[in-house]
């Protein structure tokens, strides 16, 4: 089901509010800069790719009203600050970054023109990072469509459809693309502890669409994976190494490890902007740490004593060793991964 997760629309972006899900659909239209920040940063919109649109519509959106009769630099050091400002609210997802960097880059590319026009360039410049998610989310679906058989039951983890993307999805949109080709899929999806994204967001995607999914609580993954209930497993990325060590939701090597046990294919499915290769290895990237009321008072109830010492990263890193394949707009990526992604990405 093509999911519009953010659009522009009446002059401001218009996303769903996924904290809402899936007992109301409400779309908020976010005017600001400060607005966007707290969208991204609380989570009413996540996902990698989502988040970067939604970063470089941001960046527009903090210099939409700057008065032209001001002096240019003023205009790029208030452009510059709003990048930063934006690049501060979820450190792990390096497409965000990526967005940002296209803005601030597209910015410079016409710093010459006048403020007026520099402004209608960088709106130009968020809305084809929009568009072309879209049809790069559709050619990795069907890329990674390819490696699923008719009849398969698939593992998938948090939410990669299209509420994390534009509207497509990756991991989910394999799914999508898969059914498109006449294939008989059901999927099994992690609840995703301890903000539910899978309960809350992918299971209402999918059920939206007709595809047949049955939900389980995260610890019930290797039980099922020992009945052989599962085929394969598909999931997102936040941020892929040079090496090929993937950062992606928290519980994620938790099902690489199963799935390495249990002798099933482990999938990636990532757009080329969720590759950093400028990271060595999975140990460089940042792990983004959150509230622990999200633990200890997760949607609105007390489950933990007052007081009680909690840790609560958001992502984990799944070591390439125990990932078979990576699946992007380009094609499927096998091992060696570094000497690969270099020939896919040059």
């Amino acid at each position: 089901m093509p999911v519009k997760t953010i659009e522009w629309a009446n002059h401001s972006a218009r996303i769903i509010d996924q904290t809402r899900l899936p007992t109301e659909i409400v779309y908020l239209n976010i005017e600001t800069v400060e607005q966007m920040g707290e969208a991204i940063k609380m989570l009413r919109i996540r996902g990698a790719p989502a988040i970067g649109i939604a970063a470089a519509f941001g960046a527009y959106l903090s210099i939409r009203n700057f008065p032209s009769a001001q002096p240019k630099a003023r205009f790029f050091d208030a452009l510059n600050a709003a990048i930063e400002y934006l690049k501060s609210t979820r450190p792990t997802a390096v497409n965000l970054f990526w967005a940002l960097d296209r803005m601030q880059t597209s910015a410079q590319s016409v710093q010459n023109e006048e403020i007026e026009t520099i402004k209608r360039h960088l709106l130009e410049q968020a809305l084809a990072i929009l568009e072309e998610d879209r049809a790069i989310c559709r050619q990795l679906a069907f890329a990674g469509a390819d490696l699923i058989k008719d009849g398969s039951t698939i593992l998938t983890h948090c939410n990669a459809g299209g509420l994390a993307t534009s509207e497509w999805g990756t991991a989910v949109g394999v799914i999508y693309a898969a059914v498109e080709q006449g294939k008989n899929i059901r999927v099994f999806a992690d609840e995703t502890r301890p903000l539910l994204q899978g309960a809350r967001l992918t299971t209402w995607e999918l059920m939206e669409s007709g595809i047949d999914v049955t939900l389980i609580c995260d610890n019930m993954a290797a039980f099922v994976m020992q009945q052989q209930r599962i085929d394969c497993i598909i999931v997102g990325a936040d941020r892929i190494a040079r090496n090929g060590d993937t950062a992606n939701k928290i519980g994620t090597y938790n099902l690489a490890v199963l799935a390495e046990k249990h002798k099933l294919p482990f999938y990636i499915a990532a757009p080329v902007s969720t590759f950093d290769l400028t990271l060595t290895s999975g140990e460089k990237i940042p792990i983004e740490e959150r509230d622990p009321r999200e633990i200890t008072e997760g949607f609105g109830t007390r489950t933990a004593p007052e007081n009680v010492k909690v840790y609560n990263p958001a992502f984990d890193v799944t070591p390439n060793s125990l990932i078979h394949a990576f699946i992007t707009e380009k094609g499927v990526i096998k091992p060696p991964f570094e000497s690969n992604f270099q020939k896919f990405f040059k």
